[in-house]
């Protein structure tokens, strides 16, 4: 028998082997590549949306465009307020690896003072939307923006942007009436359309920039860029042009406004000047004044608190919130409601010996002339200025009469259409004092009312307002600063404007006008030295208010007062008599008696509107004011 031989290869089982790998290993294949190919499809057919929105979002960026703010005349065209070129520095949180190493690099680039570092970072972390840029700085010098640029590479979602930056050209005189823009803060933020201040960082803060805002601001537009990796734009891809703001034109005129601000000389005080027949304020100014234009690009610290300690309060808008008692500039109203009530006619008289005392009551509420005037009646008592006259009046009247009387004036009311922040005052009632109090109201408290003192407060704006009504012989017109809003006239009847003053006998407004022109040019008016060559009817009330009470019998002595104890000099006026085109208030905090300083104020400002170019300048007034009060005083 054959011996059977084993071989080391056998052909046919390896064959069977290589079919069977080969097999699966194709299975395999085609199961990876169904799976590649399923997960392909998915996601470019089921989510093909998703991934085209990230795909474009890496390519393609939407930036606003803010709006310009529209600029701001006044009534002869003058630009009062402009928007002029400036590059602002901001800062997308969501594109920075480290905000922290990237502020401490912005700081070491700008070379920040100290005082200002920590609000540089406030800025950085202030809440903000989404991908918005924040304004970190504005106004960066050209040294600035170099060392950006150079450093830009280790900067990512910091941006330099130009932009207009809002710029009034003369802020102090201006300050308080056109008010300022400034950066938007988080409350604001929350409470803005999105949309509509996209890519935008100033807001109005005060004055007509806060008033107008949504008509100065316009609708912000956007564009759809494209980029690199780096973020860096490539090309502009669509745009939707922003809609500028509205250009307003006030009723304010510059040249008027600048000299009232000169006139005050740094007083403390206020002028207002009012046109009586439309109401446009023609000027209206509080000094001392400041430079709005700090606020804009954000004022540093220290200059921040010097403006908060100053003394002089040059924050304060001394023209619609400074509370000052009318004194005897409200003695006409007073006349007026007399006359209305029928306590009075215009031909009674009383006897003054120099004081007044009620019934039944030993205390003597003296006249500023201790020995009296005699025998007084409705004119000479505006004339002189005769106090005894008006206790007298206000005690017949009473205060429930004298309320409503002097609130038919505006006088408790906020007076003016579009003024930003305008105080009420304060008219006293038996309720009002019940309500602060807790206490009656006496009859010695009616005495100091009629006189413009005791809790009686007003604004100038208040007393202005109430001088071009009377001035209307009652016909009521409220005063506005605006013009003309875009293309449009502001119209003429505007909403909760108080009603006319009717009197009986229309004569009786010709009789208040002539005591208050005797004031000026008659022999006894206490300001006739102001009234010295008048080219035209003026008729004007001086008021003196003290600033604290002196006891029934001292005597006031500015000379042993510290300066900011004596007494406000006030003083109210309106030119033509027979047609009146301006009415005015001035108030100089601590300046004595209205007749003198404050009553050559009033006389420029009429000067200057009706006499135009032949009108003296400051420098002549305060030289005239200064020879006046020498000779106050050598008297």
């Amino acid at each position: 028998m054959p011996q059977r031989r084993d071989t080391l290869k056998n052909s046919e089982q390896e064959l069977r082997i290589f079919r069977v790998r080969t097999l699966l290993a194709v299975l395999v294949v085609i199961t990876l590549t169904g799976l590649l190919v399923g997960r392909l499809g998915y996601l470019q057919i089921v989510q093909h949306e998703i991934y085209t929105t990230r795909s474009e979002k890496n390519r393609v960026r939407v930036e606003p465009l803010p709006p310009n703010r529209g600029l701001i005349y006044d009534r002869n065209g003058v630009l009062l307020a402009e928007n002029r070129p400036t590059y602002n520095l901001t800062l997308v949180r969501e594109r920075v690896d480290d905000l922290d190493a990237t502020l401490a690099l912005l700081v070491e680039l700008l070379e920040l003072p100290e005082e200002d570092i920590e609000a540089f970072n406030v800025r950085s972390r202030q809440r903000q939307r989404p991908f918005q840029p924040a304004l970190l700085m504005s106004d960066l010098s050209e040294a600035q923006i170099a060392r950006l640029a150079i450093n830009r590479h280790r900067l990512p979602g910091v941006e330099v942007e130009a932009q207009l930056l809002r710029y009034y050209p003369d802020s102090n005189v201006m300050a308080h009436t056109l008010g300022y823009v400034g950066r938007i803060n988080v409350d604001e933020l929350q409470n803005l359309d999105a949309g509509r201040y996209a890519g935008t960082h100033f807001i109005g803060k005060t004055g007509i920039e806060r008033f107008y805002e949504e008509e100065l601001h316009g609708e912000a537009g956007l564009r759809k860029v494209e980029t690199n990796a780096r973020g860096r734009v490539l090309r502009e891809l669509g745009r939707t042009d922003p809609v500028p703001g509205k250009n307003i034109t006030l009723t304010i005129d510059k040249s008027l406004q600048t000299l009232a601000y000169e006139l005050m000389d740094g007083r403390r005080g206020s002028i207002v000047a009012i046109a009586p027949a439309t109401g446009e304020i023609l000027a209206m100014v509080s000094t001392p004044g400041f430079d709005s234009n700090q606020f804009v690009t954000g004022i540093d610290v220290a200059s921040y608190r010097g403006l908060q300690n100053d003394l002089d309060l040059p924050l304060f808008n001394r023209s619609i919130r400074g509370h000052y008692p009318p004194g005897s500039t409200i003695k006409p109203f007073l006349a007026l409601a007399g006359l209305a009530e029928g306590v009075i006619t215009p031909d009674s008289t009383i006897s003054d010996p120099g004081y007044y005392q009620l019934p039944n009551d030993s205390r003597r509420y003296r006249n500023w002339l201790r020995w009296g005037h005699g025998r007084v009646d409705l004119e000479r008592s505006l004339a002189v200025s005769n106090n005894t006259y008006y206790y007298t009046l206000a005690h017949d009247l009473g205060i429930d009469n004298l309320h409503e009387r002097m609130n038919g004036f505006g006088f408790g009311r906020r007076v003016a259409y579009d003024v930003q922040g305008e105080s009420t005052g304060l008219m006293p009632s038996r309720e009002w004092k019940r309500e602060r109090f807790n206490q009656p109201w006496y009859p010695g408290e009616t005495l100091s009312v009629g006189i413009g003192q005791g809790y009686w407060q007003v604004t100038p704006l208040q007393l202005a307002s109430a001088t071009a009504t009377l001035a209307n012989r009652g016909h009521w017109v409220k005063p506005r600063l605006a013009l003309q809003v875009g293309d449009t006239l502001l119209r003429e009847d505007l909403p909760d404007t108080l009603d006319d003053i009717q009197l009986e006998n229309d004569a009786w407004w010709d009789r208040v006008f002539s005591g208050m022109e005797k004031v000026l040019t008659g022999s006894e008016g206490t300001a006739r030295r102001t009234g010295v060559g008048l080219e035209y009817r003026m008729g004007g009330k001086s008021g003196t208010a003290q600033v604290f009470s002196l006891g029934q019998d001292q005597r006031y002595n500015a000379d042993e007062l510290e300066e900011r104890l004596r007494d406000h000099a006030l003083f109210v006026a309106f030119a033509p008599v027979d047609s009146p085109q301006i009415a005015v208030s001035v108030i100089v905090e601590n300046a004595g008696g209205g007749s003198t300083h404050a009553a050559h104020l009033a006389r420029a400002m009429t000067d200057a509107w009706l006499l135009k170019d032949e009108a003296p300048d400051a420098d002549d007034v305060r030289d005239v004011l200064e020879e006046d009060t020498a000779q106050v005083e050598g008297n």
